[in-house]
């Protein structure tokens, strides 16, 4: 496999959808344990200031670019990313694969209305997908059943819906007593699964405004966000382009 590159002090893997499938299938193949994060701008930015979302990012094992905005800056830096793994995509061409190859999995977050809605759609999409369990999001004064709960589900693979760096830290603080083989940091995920929010036309994914469809939808709860930190992401960039004409 290619190995990490190193954007604006933050190391990643510059890997494609298919390159990154085909490591986690051989890594469960072969019983290695896999924690999965996606980085996307928002995430680049608040690790620069933010030390724990820093190191449980970069503790895990694989760390996929999410977001034309990274891919682009990568590109803008010289460095060399040929396309985005965005995190919903990956999600389900990793069900498709535990289909295939028989992996049960765990589903953990989100409230349960939408984890119930997220179950139903994922079973007609999926009939043959072996859910071993489920679990809303909000068991924060409980961990140490949850985890128990997952480990004797007997599930091999655990998806894990649960705002960042919440969910980056509970898999990385509880990874050798959760008895799965992969786990995996979804976000805002089961919220699309279950039709809460909606994913940005493909035209509108492809040329990077998938952030724009969004906040058209949340516009209360996302301008700030991608105000400050689109904002901050591009001084940075510039910052870095700088220091390289212009090196110490």
């Amino acid at each position: 496999m290619l190995s990490k590159i190193n954007m604006l002090g933050v190391s990643m893997h510059p890997w494609t959808m298919e390159e990154t499938i085909r490591e986690i299938d051989r890594r469960l193949e072969t019983g290695l344990f896999t924690q999965h994060v996606v980085i996307n701008v928002a995430k680049l930015v608040n690790m620069q200031t933010d030390d724990s979302l820093r190191e449980s990012v970069q503790s895990c094992d694989i760390i996929n670019i999410d977001g034309m905005g990274v891919v682009w800056g990568a590109r803008f830096l010289g460095l060399d990313v040929q396309e985005r793994v965005a995190g919903i995509d990956l999600f389900y061409r990793l069900l498709a694969l535990a289909v295939d190859k028989k992996y049960s999995v765990f589903f953990l977050g989100a409230k349960q209305e939408i984890l119930d809605t997220v179950l139903v759609n994922i079973k007609k999409r999926y009939p043959n997908l072996t859910i071993a369990g489920n679990h809303h999001g909000y068991f924060w004064d409980d961990e140490a059943t949850v985890v128990q709960q997952i480990r004797g589900s007997g599930a091999q693979m655990l998806f894990v819906a649960i705002t960042s760096p919440k969910k980056e830290q509970f898999i990385a603080q509880w990874k050798d007593k959760l008895g799965v083989s992969f786990a995996m940091g979804v976000g805002g995920t089961f919220d699309i699964a279950a039709g809460k929010t909606r994913r940005a036309p493909e035209w509108m994914q492809k040329i990077g405004m998938e952030w724009l469809y969004r906040l058209a939808q949340e516009p209360g709860r996302m301008w700030k966000r991608y105000l400050t930190t689109n904002c901050a992401f591009a001084w940075m960039l510039l910052k870095a382009k700088f220091a390289q004409f212009f090196p110490k």
